[in-house]
């Protein structure tokens, strides 16, 4: 089921992207096991009831992989499916990036790179302070690794011991310029988080048994006093093989003839 979930989220994305005739195909692909296992198998939701008290919250600080996001919301009832078909059209709440004011299920408004942790870190201390047992799943770009708030964001998250918070890192090792490490190295990541005061784990972003394995156990880990890292290795442009590692596809548009190949090779393709 969470397989088929991802490739709906792939799907999804080239149907939407045709509709605004340029978008982040790549950057969704490399996180769609990570969309699949958090909404359908490891955060606490309620199905049409986006703003309910006690749900699990999530962050997103590469806010340009939205569009993968929005069928998801639809999927659970928070937003309508026929809005998805109006995607980025005027008067639309959906755009390139996500808006918490405009499209219900969305809990942070991102795209300007490295806020999503701080922000995360005040529901998490929110949560503690009203007693509510929600978790704050923050999912991350390698490229973000860069920013200095996400680093003072980890330090504060450390010192205070805010255990409910759960960071995820998609390490797909490219960002907008080409290789992240040419562009800055950021290893050794694990060694980063743990120094930082963060319990780390490391999986492979694409295998949704270790995903969601991983995952569960740290939602549920009530011994834990400290936050905690999951870095997920992962391929940019992941079920697209033309897609995939090349940074030209960051942002693009797949003419109708490519995009018929892509969707072919998300349908037959099996990840």
């Amino acid at each position: 089921m969470l397989r088929e979930k991802a490739r709906y989220i792939r799907l999804e994305t080239v149907r939407l992207i045709e509709i605004a005739k340029t978008g982040h195909y790549s950057s969704v692909f490399s996180c769609a096991e990570i969309f699949a296992a958090l909404y359908y198998d490891v955060m606490r939701l309620r199905a049409g009831e986006p703003a309910w008290p006690d749900r699990d919250r999530f962050l997103m600080g590469k806010g340009h992989a939205a569009v993968g996001l929005f069928p998801v919301l639809a999927d659970h009832g928070f937003i309508s499916r026929e809005l998805l078909d109006g995607y980025t059209r005027l008067g639309s709440p959906l755009g390139d990036h996500p808006d918490m004011t405009k499209v219900p299920g969305i809990d942070f408004s991102s795209g300007s790179i490295g806020h999503a942790l701080s922000n995360g870190i005040g529901m998490a201390l929110g949560g503690r302070m009203s007693q509510r047992s929600y978790n704050v799943f923050v999912m991350l770009g390698d490229g973000e690794m860069q920013e200095g708030q996400v680093w003072e964001a980890a330090l504060f998250a450390g010192h205070n011991k805010l255990s409910k918070l759960i960071a995820i890192v998609d390490r797909n090792g490219y960002q907008l310029d080409g290789k992240v490490d040419d562009v800055m190295g950021v290893e050794s990541l694990s060694d980063k988080w743990t120094a930082f005061g963060w319990e780390v784990h490391e999986v492979d972003g694409h295998d949704l048994h270790a995903l969601t394995h991983t995952l569960r156990k740290l939602k549920s880990d009530d011994t834990r006093d400290k936050p905690a890292c999951l870095i997920a290795r992962t391929v940019k442009g992941k079920g697209v093989s033309f897609m995939e590692t090349e940074p030209g596809w960051h942002l693009g548009y797949l003419a109708p003839v490519d995009a018929q190949i892509a969707i072919n090779e998300i349908q037959s393709r099996e990840i």
